[in-house]
């Protein structure tokens, strides 16, 4: 008899909280900063990423928590908590990450970096030579752009637009009167950290380099601003906005005026945090508590310097003894140069693992596409394209030699609106067939279609991955690709494009799992599928891999299945809302995580389906966006040999990682796994740049 405790999706024991959850995931990143392990340049980027995290956290989730709670709204999370419970939660979590943040940085990080000689000082810590040529570029380059703001009867209080750099100024009169000044510190003509000019060397030498704080120099000579006035001091502050307006649109023509409308609106979005240097004096945080609405827990402060994700920029210097090694990658024999790819894949599927593998044959894939007298038209989807893309280069030229050439650009990408509205207008100019996406839904979908003539008749050739048409991101993002003409892909794909370009409506796919239309419905099936079978035959196993876990319906399910017996790994990367251990509900799940070199952002789905398994790829989480408002796809690996690679030598790997790999607890919190005293540690990421391709084709 099945005495299993009965599952309610209303219980919001059985749930963490999302943003709480998401806090965790970045404190991973942060902890990558803290690992000694790591190249010391490696460590500064992880901090960048953190601070970075935090401003697009802020900006939307933050932001979205806070109308919930201005509005009143009552409609609350799987997990129970208010608006105002979540804001409290964040402030809470967040308070030790940052003060580890700073001690990481003035305490370990930065002291490090003075000993590999790269030195970032504060100005009063120049010698004369270094103040001389900091006051000559203060003088020749940053004057000229600044403009000094007072506040007073006569000045309204200044704009402070979204995530700029400021100082925050008290000047005194002879009167001894006080007055409120702002200045902009102008990061967006300027590099943060300003570089020392090189004394006594001949060029550029990275082995020694001398930066300073750009607010630094100029706090260093506000007295040139405010002549006649004595400055009290200067406080660096930025504020960070609402940058997650809703998009509504009612017509598909009107999405790219709206979408740049909503692009300025970004820069003017209400204030949601307001970050000050921990000396600022209370009269001006008071001050601007007032004049920005914001509540005192709305004001942080924090440690010098303000806005840490300016650091990315010492990435840039030449100093390869402080980096990860760079790493050759792998390209399967038939896909090398002067192979055709069209008989490559005609002879079978092919499997891509970036940035494990190369992207070349992906932008290969189109250029000879775009070059093929026999190929008539190519279709793709683009989310999040990059700058100088080779993807829409050769775009371009296969419209130059006449193909009909047709993409779906997703004006609606956060924070890629702008890049990819140029790159929609310049594909426009050349004559391709741009569509702007879909009115409600947002396209998320990797796919990649070229129609060929061929002697035996029309052939479609697919690409569909996990990952974006982004040459610079698939050398940091773990995705797949595969390369397949499949016949009855190529009529799913085709019958989606029409839906995505047309009218076509359609409501069922012959392989493909489809986004809102089958997706969610066709996983809790084969969920629903495993249960049954497990009961009847034993041996029930679920595998699924994602960047995200939050649906409570799949939550749901997933419970269901682990009451049933059938053994559960997910391995998910960022934000988990099930809890594992759960007696009697989540017995038989595991949950962990990676963070790394490497993004860990491909998605796998495994059923073991009676030993009939069945493995699909795609780019949909089990996310409420992802299954209701996003075109998302999910593809079957059909190649036997494909398969087994997928489940013999990635899945795994991944899962046995004892270096990088973190398991989720049922209280929410995690426990980093360790290597068993005598035995070889294993990166999973480390172990693929060693072991690439042996994924591919007849490799053992």
């Amino acid at each position: 008899m099945d005495t299993a405790p009965t599952l309610s999706l209303e219980d919001p024991s059985l749930y963490i909280n999302r943003e709480l959850a998401w806090i965790r995931f970045n404190r991973h990143v942060l902890d990558e900063a803290l690992d000694p392990a790591h190249p010391l340049l490696e460590r500064v980027k992880f901090l960048s990423i953190f601070s970075n995290n935090l401003d697009e956290f802020f900006m939307v989730r933050v932001s979205g928590l806070q109308r919930q709670y201005t509005k009143g709204v009552r409609r609350f999370p799987a997990d129970g908590m208010t608006p105002a419970q979540q804001l409290d939660g964040i402030q809470s979590a967040l308070l030790p990450d940052l003060a580890t943040e700073y001690d990481c940085w003035h305490n370990d990080i930065l002291p490090k970096l003075a000993d590999a000689g790269i030195h970032i000082h504060t100005y009063n810590d120049l010698d004369e030579s270094q103040k001389a040529a900091m006051h000559r570029f203060f003088v020749d380059e940053v004057y000229p752009v600044l403009t000094p703001l007072a506040f007073d009867s006569s000045h309204p209080f200044p704009f402070i637009s979204n995530l700029s750099l400021n100082l925050a100024i008290i000047v005194r009169d002879q009167n001894k009167k006080e007055f409120f000044a702002r200045v902009k510190v102008p990061i967006n003509l300027f590099s943060r950290l300003i570089r020392i000019p090189d004394t006594g060397t001949s060029g550029r030498n990275d082995a020694l380099v001398h930066f300073v704080y750009l607010e630094d120099i100029i706090a260093a000579h506000l007295d040139m601003l405010f002549c006649g006035l004595e400055v009290v001091g200067s406080y660096p502050f930025r504020i960070t906005r609402d940058a997650d307006p809703e998009i509504e649109v009612d017509d598909a023509s009107d999405l790219l005026t709206t979408v740049e409308e909503i692009m300025e609106q970004r820069a003017h979005g209400n204030p949601v945090r307001s970050e000050v240097e921990s000396s600022m004096h209370d009269s001006i945080c008071n001050m601007l508590e007032k004049k920005l609405v914001v509540t005192s827990s709305m004001i942080h402060r924090i440690g010098h310097p303000v806005g840490m994700a300016d650091l990315m920029q010492l990435l840039s210097l030449d100093r390869p003894d402080l980096k990860d090694a760079p790493f050759t990658q792998s390209l399967p024999e038939d896909l090398g140069d002067g192979r055709d790819i069209f008989t490559a894949i005609r002879r079978h599927d092919i499997h891509l693992y970036q940035p494990y593998d190369s992207f070349t044959p992906v932008v290969n894939f189109i250029r000879q596409a775009a070059k093929d007298p026999d190929v008539l038209a190519i279709k793709i989807t683009l989310y999040r394209v990059g700058s100088n893309s080779p993807i829409v280069k050769a775009l371009m030229e296969a419209r130059e030699n006449g193909k009909a050439v047709a993409a779906l650009i997703e004006l609606k990408a956060r924070f890629d609106e702008e890049n990819n509205i140029g790159w929609a207008r310049a594909l426009e100019h050349e004559g391709v067939h741009v569509v702007y996406g879909v009115v409600g839904l947002k396209v998320h979908a990797k796919l990649c279609m070229v129609v060929r003539r061929e002697k035996d008749g029309i052939r479609r050739y697919m690409h569909l991955g996990t990952g974006n048409y982004n040459a610079t991101t698939s050398r940091i993002y773990t995705d797949f690709g595969f390369l397949t003409c499949d016949k009855q892909i190529g009529e799913d794909v085709a019958n989606l494009f029409n839906f995505l370009t047309g009218y076509a409506r359609i409501e069922s796919y012959l392989k493909l799992l489809v986004a809102p239309v089958t997706l969610r419905k066709g996983m809790l099936a084969m969920i629903e599928r495993e249960i049954a079978t497990h009961r009847e035959k034993g041996g029930g196993h679920l595998i699924f891999k994602m960047n995200a876990l939050v649906d409570p319906i799949c939550i749901a399910a997933i419970y269901r299945a682990s009451q049933a017996g059938v053994k559960i790994d997910l391995q998910v990367r960022g934000i988990c809302c099930l809890r594992p251990g759960i007696p009697g509900i989540s017995d038989t799940i595991e949950v962990t995580t990676i963070v790394g070199r490497f993004l860990e952002h491909a998605r796998i789905y495994y059923f073991h389906n009676g030993g009939n398994e069945e493995v699909y790829l795609g780019s949909a989480d089990m996310m409420p966006r992802n299954l209701d408002r996003r075109v998302e796809v999910l593809f079957p690996v059909q190649d036997a040999e494909l398969r087994q690679a997928i489940l013999e030598k990635i899945i795994p790997v991944q899962l046995s990682d004892n270096c990088k790999l973190r398991m989720l607890q049922a209280d929410g919190t995690y426990v980093r796994r360790h290597p068993p005293e005598g035995t070889t540690p294993l990166n999973a990421q480390a172990w693929f740049l060693e072991h690439s391709g042996c994924w591919y084709h007849g490799v053992p």
